[in-house]
């Protein structure tokens, strides 16, 4: 059953995370997302939509940008905006989520200010992407030089 199909007969999904892409809100394994399905209302920045992605996967991430016709949308653990996403894109919308069997909704004031403060440091992050990737390849590099 596609998450389309479910949410024509349902208005809530509880699911478990799988995935990096919302590190560190969300860990794989561990955490559960509580899902509504999306309504005629507009999202807004911050929200955490289930959108789909062509071709066929389903993802959930961010909106940091809300424009006229679309969203941009950008996962916490992720380097690169995704752009182009359509109303008609977006299943459902994250209402809340539970960490180690606590519940935090997205209107908890702690919530949303993690979500104001994560974003707001993303051109950090970048960098620190690419200090994290550079180091990488000089530790490969170093331990085939042991070799």
């Amino acid at each position: 059953m596609t998450y389309e199909e479910y949410f024509k007969r349902h208005t809530e999904l509880i699911y478990r995370n799988v995935g990096v892409s919302m590190l560190p809100m969300l860990k794989q394994g561990r955490d559960l997302f509580i899902l509504k399905k999306k309504t005629d209302q507009r999202c807004k920045k911050y929200d955490v939509v289930l959108y789909y992605r062509k071709p066929g996967q389903y993802v959930l991430h961010r909106i940091v940008e809300v424009h006229e016709k679309e969203y941009v949308i950008l996962g916490d653990n992720c380097e690169h905006k995704e752009y182009g996403i359509k109303e008609e894109d977006i299943l459902a919308v994250m209402d809340s989520f539970v960490r180690k069997g606590k519940i935090i909704s997205v209107s908890n004031w702690k919530y949303k200010l993690y979500a104001y403060l994560w974003y707001g440091i993303y051109p950090f992050r970048k960098q620190i992407f690419r200090w994290k990737r550079m180091a990488g390849r000089v530790r490969r590099v170093a331990k085939k030089a042991k070799k």
